[in-house]
């Protein structure tokens, strides 16, 4: 009786045990290694933006929208007009085990122009700004640090006038802007920008893209 009642004993303790540690590293598992995060960043038309991003590995999903601003809920129009104070921006989910969020700024510094204050090509307002809209105190340092890297390189001659600031308030831009580069490949302003950005990305970043992209037609 007394070696069975030690065994049981035994069992028990061993039980807890396990459950504590399982309980413990599930907790600090999940708050240090977190399976997506959140990017928002603003580089002219969030079109464009879109566009590149969604071919990334580990991505999980872009939102069209905007940040930045002093007006709620505004509407395209309002921002268009540059009184809302808003950047067309993409909000970006992803899997930092995948892709970290120094790639993305990798690719971001690399599709737009960081040196045009207010402005990318024909794009010309305060809504086209260049805007890194960090999440926390850990993608402020990456985004300075990048920011510092790319200037001390001399990549470019003028200097870089991206805006680094703490995301306040973040809206979804209307249904017909998401995914607007997908559904609408053939319309003129897709043709004529959105598409050399895509071709100039694809090739810069062909590892870490989700699929090989279509072969290139010769004229």
């Amino acid at each position: 009786m007394k070696s069975v009642l030690l065994t049981l004993f035994v069992a028990v303790l061993l039980f807890a045990g396990n459950s504590t540690n399982s309980a413990a590293g599930a907790q600090t598992g999940e708050k240090t290694k977190p399976r997506k995060e959140v990017a928002t960043l603003a580089g002219g038309c969030f079109w464009c933006l879109e566009a590149v991003f969604v071919e990334l590995r580990g991505v999980d999903k872009v939102v069209s929208g905007y940040a930045g601003g002093q007006v709620a809920n505004p509407t395209y129009e309002q921002v268009s007009s540059g009184t809302t104070g808003h950047a067309e921006v993409v909000q970006i989910t992803f899997d930092p085990q995948v892709i970290s969020y120094k790639d993305l700024l990798d690719v971001f510094f690399t599709i737009h122009d960081p040196t045009t204050l207010n402005q990318q090509g024909a794009d010309i307002g305060t809504q086209y700004r260049s805007a890194i809209y960090y999440h926390s105190p850990e993608q402020k340092a990456v985004a300075v640090k990048a920011i510092a890297d790319i200037t001390a390189a001399k990549i470019w001659d003028n200097k870089i006038v991206t805006e680094i600031t703490k995301l306040e308030t973040f809206y979804k831009a209307e249904a017909y802007h998401q995914r607007y580069f997908e559904l609408n490949p053939d319309k003129a302003y897709c043709r004529i920008v959105i598409v050399p950005k895509v071709i100039k990305f694809r090739k810069q970043f062909l590892p870490k893209l989700k699929k090989q992209p279509p072969a290139e037609k010769k004229s």
